[in-house]
């Protein structure tokens, strides 16, 4: 049976109750719009940025930091969740962002209270060779000692011979590394690991990716950074990367999102939870309905004067039927994704052989699956229902078609287990307890051919006047939360303005510096 609602002189739909969808819902509102639905296909809102509570601990899919160069981004986060007063005043000192102010406002709150953002230390290493090494990379005896005076040499001699006889043209993710790092650092400490997470040879991944996310971050700044702290000239690190505290919900990111929904529904938004959009109908080259098939298996149909999609592109295509020309429909449909698995792992800490203080490790061991594993504690002590263990997740990046995420759950927790062991971060017969998180469509893929065509696909998107892309797959770019944020405000500011300039969401984290780069 199939529903059609009324239609209204104004009716706004967001397909996608994440980061960027309840950002527009909510900037929809603050502008004075009020016709405003969103659809959400899943039980819970966020998207990867949700928090998943499993028997009393909880899960944070992929690891999200409160921090952006924006201001307008953390002034918005602190609107919905105040910052509370560090209980060690030094904890937060090097918190910076666009304007060199100190993102900790005076605050009432502390944190006893359950809404609140936590200041949060921050640290990631890189484990190769059962050793640690800092991330990013730091020019510090520690290093040189692990790494030995003849690695130390030759991976010096071989990022000058990159500097002074870079690649051209750089085509291809191999390209962008090598030329930042060198042959030797590139094989040595990202080309293992990078591949892993995507799948296909670092030399069939566009150079766009690293372009995005790790433009400016390079030897020479890691190598600065570390003599002006040695120094004593203070932090004054051009990347965030080298910063070393950060904002969290008390409850992990999905208390953001779903303090967000509450107000956007508060203020008399309408959110539809398990609202999967299969049909998107286009006449006269505008957007007219939105077609959902709600939980019990009901299809409605909802007349719209805007869409703001968040949904994959490659769904979005295929829901829209022959709206499209072959020719886009075919490039949307070969788009490449990667998958993403979390196993959580609860141990007592007497099985944990050394102290982990880090939010996530990256695993360049050799003959292990695994490729990146958090600790939830130390993103905040309350993701953990008893102190006395030490909740880990490992995550596996593949496709739906691989081995490893047709694997059972059993399967996969005795795999995830079994690695922990074989690496040496854990020592135990087994897990107190375990769970299997799937993610589909985690990361877009910036490599095949259906990706080189992306030009195609996107100006037949964008000649659409009232159908806007934004997010991380709304957009097939891997954008952080802020920079999804970011292209949702946007959208709605051409909306409001009735100025559209698609081009303009478009240039949101190109320009920019990726979040991890401080200005």
């Amino acid at each position: 049976m199939t529903l059609q609602e009324s239609p209204t002189d104004h009716a706004i739909v967001i397909i996608g109750a994440g980061p960027a969808g309840l950002t527009a819902a909510l900037e929809l509102q603050a502008a004075g719009l009020r016709n405003i639905t969103v659809l959400e296909a899943d039980t819970q809102v966020g998207g990867i940025s949700r928090t998943v509570a499993y028997h009393g601990n909880r899960i944070d899919i992929g690891g999200h930091r409160f921090f952006s160069k924006s201001d307008w981004v953390m002034d918005w986060w602190r609107q919905l969740l105040p910052v509370a007063t560090p209980a060690n005043p030094d904890v937060g000192r090097e918190l910076r962002y666009q304007g060199g102010r100190a993102d900790l406002p005076e605050s009432t709150a502390s944190e006893a209270d359950d809404n609140v953002l936590l200041v949060r230390s921050r640290l990631s290493r890189i484990y190769f060779n059962k050793r640690f090494f800092d991330y990013p990379l730091k020019l510090n005896p520690d290093t040189l000692l692990k790494l030995g005076p003849w690695k130390t040499f030759t991976f010096g001699l071989s990022y000058v011979w990159a500097r002074l006889h870079p690649r051209k043209p750089e085509a291809s993710l191999e390209d962008f590394l090598i030329n930042r790092f060198g042959r030797k650092l590139y094989r040595q400490f990202f080309k293992e690991y990078t591949e892993k997470v995507w799948g296909v040879p670092c030399h069939e991944i566009s150079a766009a990716w690293g372009a995005q996310r790790i433009k400016s971050l390079s030897v020479t700044k890691a190598i600065a950074h570390a003599l002006k702290k040695l120094l004593g000239l203070g932090d004054k690190a051009a990347q965030t990367s080298l910063i070393e505290s950060f904002l969290y919900p008390k409850y992990g990111p999905g208390q953001m999102w779903e303090t967000a929904a509450a107000r956007f529904v508060a203020q008399g938004g309408v959110l539809r939870m398990q609202s999967r959009v299969d049909g998107i109908d286009i006449v006269d080259g505008q957007v007219r309905s939105v077609r959902y098939r709600d939980a019990q298996g009901m299809t409605h149909v909802l007349p719209c004067t805007h869409v703001l999609s968040t949904m994959p592109i490659k769904d979005l295509v295929a829901a829209a039927g022959d709206a499209f020309p072959q020719e886009v429909r075919e490039i949307a449909s070969r788009l490449s994704y990667r998958d993403f698995i979390t196993v959580g792992l609860l141990y007592p800490r007497q099985a944990i052989p050394r102290q982990l203080d880090d939010n996530w490790i990256y695993i360049q061991e050799p003959g292990v699956n695994v490729g990146r594993v958090q600790i939830f504690n130390n993103w905040s002590p309350y993701m953990v229902a008893d102190p006395a263990t030490l909740w880990m997740g490992l995550e596996f990046f593949c496709k739906e078609t691989d081995p490893l995420w047709q694997m059972d759950d059993a399967a996969l927790k005795a795999l995830a287990h079994r690695e922990m062991v074989q690496i040496g971060l854990v020592r135990a017969d087994a897990p107190l307890d375990a769970v299997v998180l799937r993610v589909p469509k985690a990361y877009p893929g910036y490599f095949g051919e259906a990706y080189a065509r992306f030009d195609v696909l996107q100006a037949a998107l964008d000649a659409i006047p009232n159908l806007f892309l934004i997010g991380r797959n709304g957009m097939h770019r891997y954008n952080n939360q802020d920079h999804s944020m970011l292209t949702a405000r946007e959208a709605v500011r051409q909306i409001v303005n009735g100025q559209i300039d698609k081009a303009a969401i478009w240039a949101i984290n190109v320009d920019d510096e990726y979040h991890e780069e401080k200005s």
